[in-house]
């Protein structure tokens, strides 16, 4: 390879590391409202725009991400990048869509350390989530077409939503899915002709406590990120159970860290920086940090290189497809919950139903600025 090949070459790698790099710092910043509005803004903006990829591949990264531990949307971002750059894009996208959250977060745990009391954002939630769960039906709608491939499949995504909203545990939801989707295809297939495999290697990590003084924050939150299925809320109840319980946090504390996760950008799991500060000041929020994320990075390494071998396999790509559709499911079941909670009067709905029209139908609008302006509507109509 001549010099100017390596130039040029070169210069590709670093261009696509900058667009990466970019993108997600930008929806680190804007990416309010949890994983599910976090993965229809990457459709929109990977899929829709950019066109880094087709909707189908992206939807079997989004079937991927829920089939390992760790926060759902900010492994998206890590597949993203490995797709578009490669390892180093995997590392940037992932550390780019982490690194506002964290920062934001530090500030306010610092603030909250000082004071001992949170800002008041009441007001601006109060729009803000009414937004949220429109701009993310709006964008599933278009989602959900593309995963609804069969009538079978539209059964199992209707059976699966219905599971999640009776109070059954989501891993066990999409799993038992894939395996009913394989099922059914074997029904229909004569065996000769499913020539799959079934490479799955879910690494867990032992429950038992390891004792290191100096890294024992470090410890707990890598053996959570590590073991931690389904939607970053969940991680609420493990810290309950790790931290409270155990005397390292109170249960205040653990509330006005869930309060920090919904009013700031970025993945939920941020707020193991604001609770990691609580416990062990600055350097408690870098370890528990690191140690809540890395695992991420290490599952999505491992992961994403085999799903197009997935999809080659007719067996697998049945299981991703009803994975797929299961996915959409459970993000549609997480909205209906999140509405019964955010829904209450006239003055909701009005900025729910407003924010959908404008995200359905200017489809070119940026959804941070459909998210903003419910916001600002939330705090005006609570004025009256």
């Amino acid at each position: 390879m001549s010099k100017r090949e390596k130039s040029h070459n070169s210069f590709s790698d670093h261009r696509q590391l900058s667009e990466v790099a970019r993108l997600f710092l930008k929806l680190g910043f804007i990416g309010f409202g949890g994983p599910a509005v976090h993965i229809a803004m990457m459709q929109e903006e990977v899929v829709k725009k950019k066109k880094w990829m087709s909707e189908e591949h992206f939807l079997d990264l989004v079937g991927a991400t829920n089939l390992i531990p760790g926060p759902n949307s900010t492994e998206m971002t890590m597949h993203i990048g490995r797709e578009k750059a490669g390892w180093k894009g995997l590392l940037v996208a992932g550390c780019c869509f982490i690194f506002p959250a964290v920062i934001i977060t530090a500030i306010f745990a610092w603030l909250y350390q000082k004071y001992g009391r949170l800002p008041e954002v009441q007001p601006f939630i109060y729009g803000i989530k009414p937004a949220i769960i429109a701009v993310i039906v709006s964008l599933m709608i278009g989602l959900g077409k593309k995963a609804l491939k069969t009538i079978a499949l539209g059964i199992i995504g209707t059976l699966a939503a219905i599971a999640v909203l009776a109070g059954l545990n989501e891993i066990y939801v999409l799993f038992s899915a894939g395996f009913l989707g394989i099922c059914i295809h074997l029904v229909k297939i004569p065996y000769r002709k499913t020539n799959g495999f079934f490479p799955f290697v879910l690494l867990q990590l032992s429950d038992a406590y390891i004792h290191l003084s100096d890294f024992k924050l470090f410890w707990i939150f890598l053996k959570i990120g590590a073991i931690l299925y389904g939607s970053g809320y969940v991680l609420f109840g493990f810290l309950d159970a790790e931290l409270v319980s155990k005397g390292l946090l109170s249960k205040q504390q653990l509330i006005d860290a869930i309060a920090v996760g919904q009013f700031t950008p970025g993945p939920v799991f941020s707020s193991a920086t604001f609770i990691g500060w609580q416990i062990g000041g600055a350097f408690g929020a870098i370890a528990a940090t690191i140690g809540i994320f890395l695992p991420s990075f290490l599952f999505v390494a491992l992961l994403n290189p085999i799903i197009p071998l997935l999809r080659k396999s007719n067996i697998m790509s049945v299981f991703l497809d009803t994975v797929n559709i299961v996915s959409i499911a459970i993000i549609l079941s997480v909205i209906i919950e999140m509405g019964r909670f955010a829904l209450l009067d006239w003055r909701t709905i009005t900025i729910a139903l407003i924010s959908f029209v404008v995200s359905f139908y200017f489809k070119r609008l940026n959804t941070a600025f459909t998210i903003l302006g419910g916001a600002v509507l939330g705090y005006l109509l609570a004025l009256l």
